[in-house]
């Protein structure tokens, strides 16, 4: 009769891969792409875990326990929550014309005189 092999499975943890700034921005670029905020929100708490969720808290004047919240996968932050947890990241938004958009945006420009 075979001895029965108890296998342990640990729950996976993007986090742990997460340690450099360079992932972590990756990590947080390409989540933005999804489009999907709760997505996004998830992302911002894993990325704030991988560098440390005490000194995010302590960075954006936020507590841990609203932090873990927020950014969890049922979280739904405040667009001024996640300016703030950006900033304590060292991230910022920034904008950038889709594709298709540029010809767009640079009719605007010249519309306004700016181009």
């Amino acid at each position: 009769m075979k001895q029965k092999t108890e296998v342990r499975v640990e729950p996976f943890d993007s986090a742990v891969f997460l340690d450099t700034q360079e992932l972590r921005l990756a990590y947080v670029e390409a989540a933005l792409a999804t489009r999907d905020p709760f997505f996004i929100a998830k992302a911002l708490g894993t990325v704030a875990r991988a560098q440390g969720m005490a000194d995010v808290a302590r960075k954006s004047g936020l507590t841990r326990e609203s932090l873990y919240k927020a950014l969890s996968e049922k979280g739904n932050p405040a667009f001024a929550t996640v300016l703030r947890v950006m900033h304590a990241l060292g991230l910022r938004l920034s904008v950038m014309p889709r594709a298709g958009l540029r010809k767009a945006t640079r009719r605007f420009m010249a519309a306004r005189g700016s181009a």
